[in-house]
């Protein structure tokens, strides 16, 4: 608002606006055209699952994160040879391999290892040619006949949610300070080398002093 004897501000307003303005009357439209191609995708590689081949369980980044668990890019050629695959093999099979990502620890490496197994448990492995002689570890035609198209993502991961117990507060929990706790521990921790150094001197000078217990020692075993 203009105060005093101000020039009056020009306000702009005389703008071609609708140039800027972006519509999305083509979101179904769009929506549809989504849902065929997944239809169509799935059409073309049946039996094979829909969503994709088989993640592995990784940890998220960051201290912040690190307690989260989602799909990995691919398999390590660590936990392949673990389950007992190679690279090539496991990629004909619906299983995602990433040779650049490495195991940080042996507990993730061995529960991708045992997802491996489990996936490998379920699998129907259809025969590459149908009129050759069956191979070891193909399905037989009548297992074949039963398999099904998995819509949803294999295996799919989900983190665990925590669970809540409810208790009664004693009366020494109730008279705890957790503030004053983690100041002790914290005092403890800072001065423990420096308490154990004189507890050591304070042994020493009274082992050494006359009559005192170093002397006693010596007497008797002489």
């Amino acid at each position: 608002m203009v105060k005093g004897n101000h020039m009056i501000s020009n306000g702009h307003f005389h703008k071609y606006w609708q140039r800027h303005i972006r519509t999305w009357f083509n979101q179904p439209a769009r929506k549809y055209r989504r849902r065929q191609n997944r239809i169509k995708k799935a059409k073309a590689v049946f039996p094979r699952p829909a969503k994709g081949p088989i993640r592995p369980i990784v940890h998220c980044p960051s201290q912040r994160y690190n307690t989260k668990i989602r799909p990995g890019r691919g398999f390590t050629l660590a936990e392949l040879k673990g389950a007992g695959l190679t690279k090539r093999f496991a990629q004909t099979i619906g299983i995602a391999v990433d040779p650049r990502r490495q195991n940080k620890s042996v507990e993730s490496c061995q529960q991708n290892i045992q997802r491996l197994k489990e996936y490998r448990s379920k699998l129907i492995l259809f025969p590459i040619h149908p009129r050759q002689k069956v191979r070891k570890g193909d399905a037989t035609e009548e297992e074949c006949k039963l398999a099904k198209q998995l819509q949803g993502p294999v295996m799919p991961i989900s983190n665990e949610k925590p669970e809540v117990t409810f208790a009664k507060l004693s009366d020494e929990e109730k008279k705890f300070g957790a503030f004053q706790a983690i100041r002790q521990a914290r005092l403890h921790a800072r001065f423990f080398g420096a308490r154990a150094k004189k507890a050591k001197d304070a042994a020493e000078n009274e082992n050494n002093a006359p009559g005192g217990g170093g002397g006693s020692e010596k007497k008797g075993k002489k």
